[in-house]
């Protein structure tokens, strides 16, 4: 079976300008998607726009700045999709806060802003999207957890595992809700990622230590997640909503 495809799907990427935001950009329009990209950096920062452009074509990949923690950005950039494509079929949530220090030691600033990065971002952004997907008729939302929001414990993660946390029920939700509008909500829930770049930057003891926790041995890449993500965007998953799926090599510990 060949690779599933996004023929014209309209699909917002947060994070775009991420590890795993910038190959979803390419993946996805590799499978023949429309994509709008967006992040909280400039576009000066989207090295790979006029390349990518210049491959696909001009009508196919906007980008759109904007904070996903601020309800203004959300809903221009949700309204800048509309302007340019007229419609909305699928979003992929990446965009969130991690600010790593244990519970006794961190600010309320920095816990509220893990809280806002990871679960007030996904509140956004499943509202104002989908209110443009109910317009496009029907769609589906994918959001990105992690294990740290379930049973895999980590010091110092104690914002960005609350956030994840609340953000896999509220995608149970948004999932009851929107169901009779044709909309789908699910989340990829990654383990271990890293770029090629990070692995080359470690140490043999580290790769020997985490190569341990896992039952395949071994980081993800980007796109082993983006490819789940894919198949939830795809009409392929048209019978999947609710769910959350470990992409984790199976994760131990």
């Amino acid at each position: 079976m060949g690779a599933l495809q996004l023929d014209d799907k309209v699909i917002l990427i947060t994070g775009a300008l991420g590890a795993a935001g910038s190959e979803a950009i390419k993946l996805f329009l590799e499978r023949g998607a429309l994509v709008a990209a967006c992040d909280i950096r400039p576009v000066s920062d989207f090295a790979e726009l006029d390349s990518l452009t210049e491959k696909y074509g001009s009508g196919r990949l906007m980008f759109v700045q904007g904070d996903m923690r601020n309800e203004a950005d959300v809903r221009e950039a949700v309204a800048a999709i509309d302007q340019t494509f007229g419609r909305l079929n699928g979003t992929y949530h990446n965009a969130y806060v991690n600010k790593v220090a244990l519970i006794a030691e961190q600010s309320l600033e920095d816990w509220e802003d893990c809280i806002r990065g990871c679960l007030t971002s996904t509140f956004l952004v499943m509202k104002y999207s989908a209110a443009l997907m109910i317009r496009s008729g029907g769609g589906s939302i994918v959001s990105t957890s992690s294990v740290l929001g379930g049973n895999i414990l980590r010091s110092g993660n104690a914002g960005y595992g609350a956030g994840k946390a609340g953000l896999e029920q509220l995608t149970r939700i948004a999932a009851l809700e929107y169901a009779p509008y044709g909309i789908r909500a699910n989340a990829v829930v990654p383990g271990d990622f890293k770029s090629d770049e990070v692995l080359a930057a470690i140490s043999q003891a580290h790769l020997d230590t985490m190569s341990k926790i896992s039952m395949l041995g071994r980081s993800g890449r980007a796109n082993e997640i983006n490819e789940v993500a894919a198949f939830l965007l795809s009409d392929a998953a048209s019978y999947v909503t609710g769910s959350m799926y470990p992409v984790t090599g199976g994760i131990m510990s």
